[in-house]
């Protein structure tokens, strides 16, 4: 399942990607546009610092922009840094592969190929699924309604 802190960040990089080549956005602009709480969406905008997707500005002009084109940072992206891996399981994970405590073997799993099959289709639609196209769709709000 989506977190609130991925549906808070995705929304707000879709908004950083309509105003690409603008220059940074205000956190206010962004919690408005984000629908947001500001304080909750800094910490979360400071995290996509950290983690290179995001740089900031300081100073009365300052705020947030994106660290590469919004045509580069994909859905999959953004999860995987707040939320880590896609998989519904560890052991079905290609970032974060560990044996279930569960099971003797992953060959010997008759629910392992289920979860490999769903962790690939859903990154799939994840990783192909960039800022620039939800900024020119608009389909954002609907996706993470």
């Amino acid at each position: 399942m989506l977190s609130q802190r991925s549906r808070y960040a995705l929304r707000a990089l879709v908004h950083l990607a309509t105003r690409e080549g603008r220059g940074p956005a205000a956190i206010s602009d962004i919690a408005e546009a984000a629908d947001a709480p500001r304080k909750f969406l800094e910490a979360i905008l400071l995290e996509l610092k950290r983690r290179h997707l995001l740089v900031s500005t300081r100073g009365r002009f300052g705020g947030y922009a994106l660290a590469r084109s919004a045509a580069e940072i994909s859905f999959a992206d953004v999860i995987r840094v707040l939320d880590g891996p896609l998989a519904l399981a560890p052991c079905a994970s290609k970032t974060a592969y560990r044996p279930c405590e569960t099971c003797p073997t992953v060959e010997d799993c008759p629910v392992h190929p289920a979860l490999v099959k769903a962790r690939d289709a859903v990154a799939e639609v994840l990783e192909g699924w960039t800022l620039a196209e939800a900024a020119r769709t608009g389909g954002a709000g609907a996706l993470l309604a």
